[in-house]
C-alpha cells in the first residue's frame, strides 16, 4: 500500500486559476462557513486568503454557487503539460468564485491566518464552522495587529457591499512587528511572534502577557503539548520551547534569563566575537535546537506532537523528536532551496508527506518517514509561499439523497489535493 501511495503522490496534476494573482501569497486556510444565498442558507467550503499587500478575501470552491456579483475564475492545467496532439484526460476541477462582498483591505501585510479549534476535540456539535484569527505584519506608520474573523453566523456573499468587513473585529494593535500567530483552543488565547519575543493575547480583552523576550525576531510558532508550551523559531536559527502554564508573572524584568551559545549566524551580525545570546522566559535550554539559518516554518505533527518539522533559510528541512532533541534531527529532506524567504511547509492529513515551494520556484514533496524526494518540478514563475492541504467534507447526512449525491460528486472532484499560493495566483494540485 505504501509503495502505491508513493507512486501516486509522485504523479500529480496541477491547475492554475486565473484572476487570483496577489491575493494568496501571504496566508491561506481552508474553512467551512454558513452562507445566505438566494436559495436559502447553506454550508460552503471556502479559502480564506491573505495577500502580502494586505488583502483578505474568501474564495469559494467545491459546490460553487452562482452569485450576482463577483469574479468567476477558471482552472488551466499547468502540469503535466498537455501536448497539442494529446487529448487531456482525467477530471478537471471546477471553477472557483470570488464574490464581490468577500474582499477587505487590512491595515498592512497579512502575516498569518489560523482557524479557531482546528484540532480541538471539543467540537462535537456536528458543526465545522469556525472563527479565525488574522495577524498583520505592521508598517512604517503603525504596528502589527491581531484580528478575529467572525464566521459562526451566516454570511451574505450575494451582496455588492463587502460583507466580510462586518465580521472583522480588531483584538489589539501592538508597537511591534507581528511575524506569526497561533491559536490555543484550551485557553481561548492567541500567541504572537514579534520582533521582541512572544506573547499570549487574551482574545476578549486584547491584553498581552509576554512569555519570551528576545532580541532575535520570532519568525515561526507552533503550540504543542496540548497548549502547555510554544515552539518558537527565531531569526538567529534557534528553536526554543516556552512553557506557558504559569502566567502570573508578565513583567519581562522578572523573567528567568538564559544565555545560549551563539550560532555562526549570530556572529555575522554585529560583534563577531560574541559567544552568547540572551533569552528571557520559562525556557528549557537543554531542549533548544540550532539550525544553520533563520527559521522559516514550524509544523507539529498531530498524531504525536513529540515530532515537529522545521525549515530554515539555508534550504534545510528537518524532522525532530522532542524526546531526542539533543541527538539532532531524526530525518532530513534534501533539495529545498531557500536563502531569505518565509515559505510554509504543508503536511497532508495522513501526515505521510510534506511539501514546500522553493526560491527556485520548484515545488518539492517528500516522504516524512523515509525522507525520500517524491516530486520536484516547476509550474509557477514565482515562489509558492503558501500551502493548504484540502480537507474532505464531513460524512454525508442521511435522509437527503439529493445532497448526498452532490457531496459524492464533490468528493470525487476534490479527493486528495492541496492548494498552493504564489504571487502569480492560486494553484490546485491533486492526484487522479
Amino acid at each position: 500500500m505504501e509503495e502505491i501511495q508513493r507512486i501516486q503522490v509522485s504523479q500529480p496534476v496541477v491547475w492554475k486559476y486565473g484572476g487570483t494573482d496577489k491575493i494568496v501569497n501571504g496566508a491561506l486556510e481552508q474553512i467551512r462557513i454558513d452562507v445566505q444565498t438566494l436559495e436559502g442558507q447553506t454550508e460552503m467550503d471556502v479559502l480564506l486568503a491573505g495577500g502580502v499587500h494586505g488583502s483578505l478575501s474568501f474564495v469559494e470552491f467545491g459546490k460553487v454557487q452562482q452569485f450576482d456579483y463577483g469574479v468567476k475564475c477558471m482552472p488551466n492545467r499547468v502540469w503535466p503539460k498537455v501536448k497539442e496532439d494529446q487529448a487531456e484526460c482525467g477530471r478537471t476541477p471546477g471553477h472557483i468564485w470570488r464574490p464581490a462582498g468577500s474582499l477587505f483591505q487590512m491595515p498592512s501585510n497579512i502575516s498569518c491566518i489560523k482557524m479557531f479549534g482546528k484540532h480541538s476535540p471539543s467540537m462535537d456539535d456536528g458543526s465545522n464552522v469556525q472563527d479565525a484569527i488574522v495577524s498583520t505584519l505592521g508598517s512604517e506608520t503603525s504596528g502589527g495587529s491581531l484580528h478575529i474573523v467572525k464566521l459562526t453566523k451566516p454570511l451574505d456573499l450575494n451582496s455588492s457591499i463587502s460583507s466580510i468587513s462586518q465580521r472583522i473585529h480588531k483584538v489589539a494593535t501592538f508597537n511591534r512587528t507581528i511575524w506569526t500567530a497561533d491559536y490555543n483552543f484550551n485557553r481561548s488565547q492567541a500567541v504572537i511572534g514579534t520582533n521582541l519575543g512572544a506573547a499570549l493575547v487574551d482574545l476578549e480583552t486584547g491584553m498581552a502577557s509576554w512569555v519570551c523576550r528576545s532580541r532575535s525576531d520570532v519568525f515561526a510558532q507552533q503550540i504543542v503539548h496540548s497548549g502547555n508550551a510554544i515552539l518558537c523559531g527565531l531569526r538567529n536559527g534557534a528553536i526554543v520551547i516556552v512553557d506557558v502554564r504559569d502566567k502570573r508573572e508578565s513583567s519581562s524584568a522578572r523573567f528567568i534569563r538564559h544565555r545560549m551559545p551563539c550560532s555562526p549566524l549570530d556572529k555575522t551580525v554585529g560583534d563577531s566575537s560574541r559567544q552568547w545570546f540572551e533569552l528571557s522566559g520559562n525556557i528549557y535550554p537543554s531542549c533548544t535546537v540550532k539550525m544553520p539559518s533563520s527559521i522559516s516554518c514550524l509544523v507539529s505533527l498531530q498524531f504525536d506532537d513529540n515530532y515537529f518539522l522545521a525549515s530554515s533559510m539555508d534550504g534545510s528541512v528537518k524532522l525532530y523528536d522532542h524526546r531526542l532533541i539533543q541527538r539532532g534531527a531524526v530525518q532530513s529532506y534534501e533539495g529545498h532551496v531557500n536563502s531569505h524567504t518565509r515559505i510554509q511547509l504543508g503536511v497532508d492529513p495522513s501526515e505521510k508527506f510534506v511539501m514546500s515551494g522553493g526560491e527556485d520556484c520548484n515545488l518539492r514533496l517528500w516522504s516524512i518517514k523515509s525522507g525520500e524526494l517524491l516530486f520536484e518540478d516547476k509550474f509557477s514563475d514565482s515562489v509558492l509561499s503558501t500551502v493548504c492541504w484540502h480537507r474532505a467534507e464531513r460524512p454525508m447526512r442521511v435522509g437527503d439523497e439529493r445532497k448526498s449525491y452532490k457531496e459524492y460528486l464533490y468528493q470525487q472532484s476534490y479527493g486528495l489535493g492541496t492548494w498552493l499560493g504564489s504571487h502569480e495566483g492560486l494553484f490546485y494540485m491533486h492526484w487522479p
